[in-house]
């Protein structure tokens, strides 16, 4: 049933060739010809009637896309493969149906695959393991789209895990949260933007700028700043781009949509059974809850990585200021939710995997030598930046301790960098500066080769918030002794 009176043809044509010009460019005659003709009789007659007026320029879209004007007519795909057959007047349009990566796997069965497998599906549960969600406006994080959820949309929503009390692998709500959004289910369109849906632009590394970039995560700009990304723009016409490579050549290396990396968002690694155990030659006072601890993790090595028992420290002090240690050590719920079912930190298998896989694809251009002393020397960055970012952890929490700060009562845990700028002291400010800011540009900059915000933006005011944050901490236990004195 058309959702308007049927128009002449002279019409619909006459109202096609306006509304497809923009900014005053018009397609070419040939173009238009070639599209009305495939299109005046086809079944999304009636939607493009409509349509051509309604929303302009998703018809301009589709209709110059692969889908909508395809090589071969058989493999045409109209609006009714997408959106159902459910829409027919201009008073029901909340009956179309909205695209989810079901819809797509029809045609694109191995890439939904590769991606339901891979980190970006858990974009949407991941934010929510964050404490920091749980304090902000919906406009923000959730309809809208406007702040983390923009870019975290395109994780599936509806996934359950240890706060829904499963504890094992992450199941599905059948549609549910995703029933309460109108808009942001589809995913795919993250990457490649709807109604073009477009190959070439997901392969454009500015596809991946929209979300990589800016304050916690300058993926970005780290790139276009090194070799690598100067040697690619400077290529242009090449269409080997010189052989430099982009953010999708070294992450999603044969087009494989898990888009996983060893390391992952926050540079942390669950620390193995090994690892712990050999920290009770160091802290014998502790062995106990070290034993216990070590129970819980993995066996194994991770590949390149020395694992001295300081870093091993380290880096349980940082799990433990996330809230994903407790107080003794032990595994907090922290630690399903987000290490586990959200897979914000890698244990050794995981790691050595995506390792070998992003030594194999540097090795195409390479020495196999000089790969390993580029990643080495990345990981000694990151090992020197966790041993800074420990000392201020470790103040903050000493401060916490002896009662010259308190957690607040809708805290689980204090500190918790995971509160992130919900932190209710200048001097935890600086901790969440360090974790989303500081650290990010450190590691993330090593490892894209962009040395100035390894250095400038992240090293460099990574210690100067340190050395602020035990200047802080000894003004307070000061001022702390002073009032205990005046009995204050």
């Amino acid at each position: 049933m058309s959702m308007r009176p049927i128009r002449s043809m002279a019409i619909v044509i006459t109202a096609l060739t306006g509304s497809l010009c923009f900014s005053g460019q018009a397609f070419a005659e040939e173009a238009q010809k070639k599209l009305f003709s495939a299109k005046i009789e086809h079944k999304d007659q009636s939607c493009i009637e409509c349509h051509v007026q309604e929303t302009p320029g998703i018809v301009r879209q589709h209709m110059s896309s692969k889908m909508g004007n395809p090589g071969n007519a058989a493999d045409y795909v109209g609006c009714n493969d997408c959106h159902g057959d459910s829409h027919n007047e201009e008073d029901d349009a909340k009956l179309a149906e909205m695209p989810t990566p079901a819809t797509c796997t029809v045609c694109h069965k191995e890439q939904v695959e590769q991606y339901e497998a891979g980190k970006h599906n858990l974009a949407w549960y991941g934010m929510k393991t964050q404490a920091a969600w749980h304090h902000q406006p919906a406009s923000i994080v959730k309809q809208g789209y406007r702040g983390c959820s923009g870019c975290h949309k395109l994780g599936t929503k509806g996934l359950l895990g240890v706060k829904e009390g499963n504890s094992g692998a992450l199941k599905h709500d059948g549609g549910k949260e995703a029933s309460e959004y109108r808009y942001g289910n589809a995913q795919c369109d993250a990457c490649h933007t709807r109604h073009n849906f477009s190959k070439a632009e997901a392969l454009n590394p500015r596809a991946c700028s929209n979300c990589h970039m800016g304050f916690d995560h300058p993926q970005w700009e780290m790139w276009i700043s090194s070799k690598h990304g100067i040697g690619y723009l400077s290529n242009p016409d090449d269409p080997n781009h010189g052989g430099y490579p982009s953010c999708q050549t070294c992450h999603m290396n044969g087009g494989n949509h898990e888009v996983r990396t060893p390391w992952g968002f926050l540079g942390l690694r669950i620390p193995t059974k090994e690892n712990v155990l050999a920290l009770i030659d160091v802290a014998p006072s502790l062995g106990k809850q070290l034993t216990s601890l070590a129970a819980a993790l993995p066996s194994g090595n991770f590949i390149d990585l020395d694992d001295d028992p300081q870093w091993t420290f380290d880096r349980a002090l940082i799990l433990q200021a996330a809230g994903v240690l407790d107080a003794d050590l032990q595994p907090t719920e922290r630690f399903v939710d987000a290490v586990v079912q959200a897979e914000v930190a890698r244990g050794p298998e995981a790691f050595n995997e995506e390792r070998k896989r992003m030594k194999l694809t540097c090795s195409n251009c390479h020495s196999n030598a000089y790969v390993d002393d580029f990643f080495k020397s990345s990981d000694d960055v990151l090992k020197n930046v966790d041993h800074v970012f420990a000392k201020g952890i470790a103040a903050v929490q000493g401060l916490y301790e002896d009662g010259i700060l308190t957690k607040p009562e809708d805290w689980e845990y204090g500190p918790d960098l995971l509160m992130y700028y919900d932190t209710k002291t200048a001097i935890e400010q600086e901790l969440f500066m360090i974790v989303l800011e500081y650290k990010q540009r450190a590691f993330q900059g090593a490892y894209h080769a962009s040395n100035d915000y390894m250095h400038w933006y992240g090293w460099a005011p990574l210690n100067r918030a340190v050395n602020e944050i035990l200047e802080e901490a000894e003004k307070l236990r000061f001022e702390h002794k002073v009032k205990q004195k005046l009995k204050l």
